[in-house]
C-alpha cells in the first residue's frame, strides 16, 4: 500500500508545473497519502532535498510559471552507484513511489531507477518541446506556443514597417513540433524544422527569394535545431545573397519557458496531477499518463522513450499552403 510518494520536476521547466503539483498533493492527502516535494530534480534526490507538502503550502500556485520543487539537470544519474544513492534516501524518508514531471531524459532516468529498484514512479509529460510519444499534449507546451504568437506578432509590426526578412527562433533542439504550432498562429511565410532537412543554404535562398516576389516582409520560424546551423550564421548568408533585401534573426530564449500558464496548460495540467495519484496508487513499476484525443491514458513509460513522436505532417503541409497565398 502506497503511503508516501515523493514529486520532483526535472530539466527544463514549464508552465503549468505547479498546477500539477498542486493537483497531485491535493488529490494524494484525499487518499490518505503523504507528498514530500523534492527540490532540484534527481539531483536533489541524491543530495536529499526533501520538504513535507501539504494542501495548504500549495495555495495559490496554479497561476504561477517555472516550478516551486525547482529543476536542473543530473550527470550524475547515469551512473548506477549514484542512483542506489538516491534510491537509499528514498528508502530513509520511507518513499514508496515517485511522481516526475519532466521530458524525454528525465523519463530515460525514471524507468532506469524503477526497473533497478522495483519503484512505481509516474511519468508526467512536462516540456514545450511536446514531444513526449504516447501523449498529444504535455504541459507547457500551449503556454509556449502563445509566448512565440505574442512576440512574433510584434516583430512581424515592425518587420512589415521596415519590409524586413525576420529569423524567429524557437526551442526545439530534436523537435519542431513548437515552431509548426507557433509558424501557423502567426502566419509565418516558411517554418524550417529538424524533422525536414533543408539540401543547403543556397536552397534555403531560393525558397525565400521566391516568397519575396509576392511579400516583402517575411516571417521565418526558425527551429533551434534545424540542420543549418546557428542562425546568426544563417541570417548573414541570406544577407549576403539578398542584398537588397533587409535580413534580421531574433532568438526568443528562455523567454519560451516562462510565464504564467495558460488555461489549458492549468486544466490539463490538473487533470494529469490527479491522473498521476490515481496511477501510482496501484505500484505499477513504470507507467505514464498523458492525453490522446483529449482522453486521458496510460501507457508503459518504456513506451514513451523508445519511439519518438512524429510531427504532425498535415499542419505542416497547410501551413506552408495557407501561410505563403
Amino acid at each position: 500500500m502506497i503511503k508516501r510518494i515523493g514529486i520532483l520536476t526535472s530539466g527544463g521547466d514549464a508552465p503549468g508545473m505547479n498546477a500539477c503539483i498542486r493537483s497531485i498533493v491535493r488529490a494524494a492527502y484525499k487518499n490518505n497519502i503523504k507528498v514530500v516535494g523534492i527540490e532540484y530534480g534527481y539531483k536533489g534526490l541524491l543530495n536529499s532535498n526533501f520538504i513535507n507538502l501539504s494542501p495548504e503550502n500549495v495555495t495559490n500556485i496554479v497561476h504561477k510559471g517555472g516550478t516551486i520543487l525547482k529543476t536542473n539537470r543530473c550527470e550524475e544519474f547515469k551512473q548506477k552507484k549514484y542512483r542506489k544513492i538516491a534510491y537509499n534516501n528514498l528508502k530513509n524518508e520511507n518513499i514508496d513511489g515517485l511522481i516526475i514531471l519532466g521530458g524525454d531524459g528525465s523519463f530515460k532516468g525514471a524507468y532506469i531507477f524503477s526497473n533497478e529498484f522495483k519503484i512505481p514512479v509516474v511519468g508526467i509529460p512536462s516540456t514545450i518541446d511536446n514531444d513526449i510519444y504516447g501523449s498529444d499534449y504535455s504541459i507547457g507546451f500551449n503556454t509556449a506556443v502563445q509566448t512565440i504568437m505574442d512576440s512574433v506578432d510584434k516583430i512581424r509590426d515592425t518587420a512589415s514597417s521596415h519590409e524586413r526578412i525576420f529569423f524567429i527562433e524557437v526551442m526545439g533542439r530534436n523537435s519542431g513540433h513548437l515552431a509548426i504550432h507557433a509558424g501557423n498562429a502567426t502566419g509565418a511565410e516558411l517554418v524550417l524544422i529538424p524533422e525536414i532537412n533543408i539540401k543547403n543554404l543556397d536552397s534555403l535562398v531560393q525558397k525565400i527569394k521566391k516568397i519575396n516576389i509576392k511579400k516583402k516582409s517575411i516571417i521565418i520560424i526558425y527551429a533551434e535545431g534545424c540542420n543549418l546551423g546557428p542562425v546568426d550564421k544563417i541570417t548573414n548568408y541570406v544577407q549576403k545573397k539578398m542584398k537588397n533585401s533587409n535580413v534580421r534573426y531574433s532568438i526568443l530564449g528562455h523567454i519560451q519557458r516562462g510565464g504564467s500558464p495558460c488555461e489549458k496548460d492549468r486544466i490539463n495540467s490538473s487533470l494529469l496531477g490527479y491522473y498521476s495519484v490515481k496511477e501510482i496508487i496501484k505500484k505499477d513499476k513504470s507507467k505514464m499518463v498523458g492525453i490522446i484525443n483529449d482522453k486521458l491514458i496510460v501507457q508503459d513509460l518504456k513506451l514513451s522513450i523508445k519511439r519518438k513522436k512524429e510531427i504532425n505532417k498535415d499542419l505542416f503541409k497547410i501551413t506552408e499552403i495557407i501561410n505563403n497565398y
